[in-house]
């Protein structure tokens, strides 16, 4: 049994799991595809110590879709809006349009990704995220990711709005981060929504909200 969540904003995804475990009175259940506490969006869910098996496969080699909000002139630690401000620039030629769609489009296709250092990633045993808030000194090794698509919404400076379709194992925070550097500016992300994890898609979501011991297996559904 399967759930597609619409996660809100300000809670972890293991949160939505301890809620999904007391609505459903089920001790196994796990995700497809970590959120983080900033990002909305669709999250898979299983229910069920058959249905958590197949998780990885959703999640790994699938392709997944992003609205991204990016602010630009400033650079964070966490490369997100919830980080301190460790440089912000205040003299630089503010992009215009045609800058901004010319540098999204030297992202797309096979990149080299370093991951943000506030992250899950594990450094001999350690989480990053837990080493770097102890001030350690860390260097995460570059990533192959897939940007397959990345496409300008709107734009207002500071507010650059884009879509995006990225491999897994993509992190739209450092994403954000290096198209501000490339703009010469800084950036990070402010606001993050996952439309998509492959075929799934956030418009077939239930808001977490909703969901209750009486009501939730109206929402499941069977994935092969």
């Amino acid at each position: 049994m399967f759930l597609l969540i619409n996660k809100p904003r300000g809670i972890t995804s293991h949160d939505v799991i301890s809620r999904i475990r007391k609505i459903t009175d089920t001790k196994k259940v796990g995700h497809a595809g970590t959120l983080d506490p900033l990002a909305t969006g669709l999250l898979v869910v299983g229910i069920g110590r058959e249905s958590t098996k197949k998780l990885g496969k959703i999640s790994k080699g699938t392709k997944k879709n992003y609205l991204a909000e990016i602010f630009l002139g400033e650079e964070r630690d966490t490369d997100d809006v919830e980080g301190k401000i460790i440089s912000k620039s205040e003299k630089f030629p503010i992009p215009d349009e045609t800058s901004i769609e010319e540098t999204l489009k030297n992202f797309e296709g096979e990149q080299e990704q370093i991951p943000p250092i506030y992250s899950a990633i594990k450094i001999k045993g350690r989480k990053s995220y837990e080493l770097a808030r102890k001030g350690k000194e860390i260097s995460l090794k570059k990533r192959k990711v897939v940007i397959y698509s990345i496409e300008l919404l709107e734009y207002e400076f500071p507010i650059l709005k884009i879509e995006t379709v990225v491999s897994s194992g993509t992190y739209i925070r450092a994403l954000a981060r290096d198209i501000g550097k490339k703009l010469g500016c800084g950036g990070y992300l402010k606001n993050l929504q996952r439309t998509k994890i492959g075929k799934f898609d956030l418009k077939s979501a239930v808001d977490l909200e909703k969901l209750t011991k009486e009501n939730w297996k109206d929402f499941v559904i069977e994935i092969n």
